[in-house]
């Protein structure tokens, strides 16, 4: 009979501790995310979720504790038994397999929509011109913008911006997919088209932590909510378990003001 082995966690964050100045910006996080999990991470404004990320995809320090991508320590590096922070080189090379997405696009404006999305695939996978494009027209396609790949960013809506940067993560080809609040500089009108095409990259089975304050949709997409405060996970269970049944009080007036 054949034993199967339990599948190690995609991410991992065990004791993370990191400080901004005197502030304990996140206090002995620990969480996990298997692979193609969707994991929604809820809270006030300063309870740590953006840095998180920032954490996770290496472009912030942690001062304590681990976090590891894929079973490679983020930050640091192994050679002959002694542990060594990542040069910039090996930073990128790992920061290549974590896609991540922010409030605000970060398009170069100089820049069409596929030229944008093209630019990752070619400068740091290094792949020929013709491939990344070949590349660039799918991601774009998957986000409902190829019909868009000659505009500017000054000449795209916000929401459509966002699926910019959406597809230029997606082109990549990365392990993980990292949301800040992809939506939360977006007009209300503008906010379906976003998380429509963050159902469709979910359904494809791509693994993704999303912070967010779209409760409807962490509701819908989610396998787990994780709810920070003050730096620290205070709650993390399924989606329906914790958005309906909050074991917290923390947690339970939160979404009382957000729903």
């Amino acid at each position: 009979m054949t034993v199967l082995q339990e599948q190690a966690p995609l991410m991992s964050a065990r004791d993370v501790n990191k400080w901004l100045g005197r502030n304990h910006i996140l206090r002995g996080v620990d969480m996990t995310v298997e692979p193609g999990e969707i994991v929604c991470v809820l809270g006030p404004s300063g309870s740590g979720k953006s840095t998180l990320l920032r954490c996770i995809n290496g472009l912030e320090a942690i001062e304590s504790g681990t976090i590891n991508v894929d079973g490679d320590r983020v930050g640091f590096t192994t050679r002959k038994g002694q542990l060594y922070e990542h040069t910039e080189q090996e930073a990128a090379l790992m920061r290549r397999r974590i896609g991540m997405v922010f409030q605000h696009f970060n398009l170069f404006n100089h820049m069409t929509a596929l030229q944008n999305v093209t630019y990752g695939p070619r400068k740091v996978l290094g792949l020929p011109k013709a491939e990344a494009i070949k590349q660039g027209l799918d991601a774009l396609d998957k986000v409902g913008l190829s019909l868009k790949r000659d505009s500017y960013p000054a000449q795209l809506s916000g929401g459509q911006q966002q699926r910019v940067a959406i597809a230029r993560a997606l082109a990549m080809k990365p392990q993980l997919m990292l949301f800040d609040e992809p939506t939360s500089a977006l007009d209300p009108e503008l906010v379906g088209d976003v998380l429509a095409v963050m159902k469709r990259v979910a359904e494809e089975g791509m693994t993704m932590i999303i912070v967010t304050h779209e409760i409807g949709f962490a509701r819908e997409v989610a396998d787990r909510v994780v709810f920070m405060d003050e730096g620290r996970i205070v709650e993390s269970g399924p989606a329906a378990q914790v958005l309906d049944h909050p074991a917290n009080e923390r947690t339970a007036n939160f979404l009382r003001h957000v729903k």
